[in-house]
């Protein structure tokens, strides 16, 4: 796989209906998989995070301007954390795979 390829997420920015931001990214390979730990199960489709492939730096302008978040993965969550935007305190982890919501 191309290295930089990999670095890429999913980003899909949902308008509330008073105009609020939620922006939802999951990390490129948890697209179309199904994730789950017990009673947690979370499917990871272009529905809700997304078609359109971005950049961290895309993904880093998207989360500092949103109101609301909703990120799966890693990498993103990551992100999330060193933005100090997500406690990785408050993370769910499902099977190794972090995933977080911010206000």
């Amino acid at each position: 796989m191309n290295p930089q390829l990999y670095n890429e997420m999913f980003l899909k920015i949902h308008t509330g209906p008073g105009g609020e931001r939620v922006v939802a990214v999951c990390d490129r390979e948890l697209m179309d998989t199904t994730i789950s730990d017990g009673a947690i199960q979370i499917t990871i489709t272009s529905d809700f995070y997304g078609d359109t492939l971005a950049t961290e730096e895309d993904v880093r302008a998207a989360l500092l301007s949103a109101e609301n978040g909703n990120i799966i993965g890693s990498r993103v969550v990551a992100l999330a954390v060193s933005l100090g935007l997500v406690d990785p305190d408050s993370c769910l982890v499902i099977n190794s795979i972090p995933h977080a919501q911010f206000i």
